[in-house]
């Protein structure tokens, strides 16, 4: 099954689990109606800005629509990676306690572009380690510079961006989603859910 297939059948389990229907969840994550039924089946390649919008409207971390990551010893097909506008994302491990779930990414922002990210799942935080290159990321009023070797870590329950205005980065991200169950109707409650089809 390939990438869009795959991303397709999860966001639809995850839709249904929760009741919505397709207006419902355009409406919530502000992704039009036919590009939501475009992704569903498989016909639309998804990008990292809409799949977010997407699982944070579902009140979910972003593993919960990707293929899962490699098993332990890196055997096996590299998993595919999901684009946006400067970073593509390849989702490298999920682990998930009582209080959150932390996907790690390889990731790479090409130079002189900018992605600007919207609020994540509330108490949402990332951390993103360079190894080379140098990001420029965080808050729009609170950029921080990372070089190779050094981390920069912001809340990501706000609007961030990513660039890399030096030439390209190369890092690994991590993204720490509290757990969150489903208040009436699907709507995020505060409480935990681990819900990840096919997972």
């Amino acid at each position: 099954m390939g990438l869009n297939e795959d991303v397709g059948r999860r966001l639809r389990t995850l839709r249904r689990e929760r009741d919505l229907s397709l207006s419902e969840l355009s409406r919530r994550s502000r992704v039009g109606k036919g590009t939501l039924s475009e992704l569903e089946s498989g016909t639309r390649n998804p990008t990292l800005e809409t799949l977010y919008a997407l699982t944070t409207a579902l009140g979910l971390p972003l593993s919960a629509v990707l293929s899962d990551p490699l098993p332990t010893g890196g055997r096996g097909p590299t998993p595919p990676g999901v684009s946006g506008s400067a970073v593509t994302a390849v989702l490298l491990e999920r682990y998930e306690d009582d209080a959150a779930v932390t996907d790690v990414f390889r990731v790479s922002i090409r130079a002189g572009a900018v992605q600007e990210s919207e609020a994540h799942v509330p108490g949402a935080r990332e951390s993103l380690m360079v190894l080379s290159g140098t990001a420029v990321v965080g808050p729009p009023d609170d950029i921080r510079t990372a070089g190779p070797g050094a981390s920069a870590h912001w809340r990501a329950d706000a609007p961030h961006v990513y660039g890399a205005p030096d030439g390209d980065v190369e890092g690994v991200l991590f993204v720490r989603t509290p757990v969150v169950a489903e208040g009436p109707q699907g709507a995020p409650a505060g409480q935990r859910v681990t819900s990840r089809p096919g997972g």
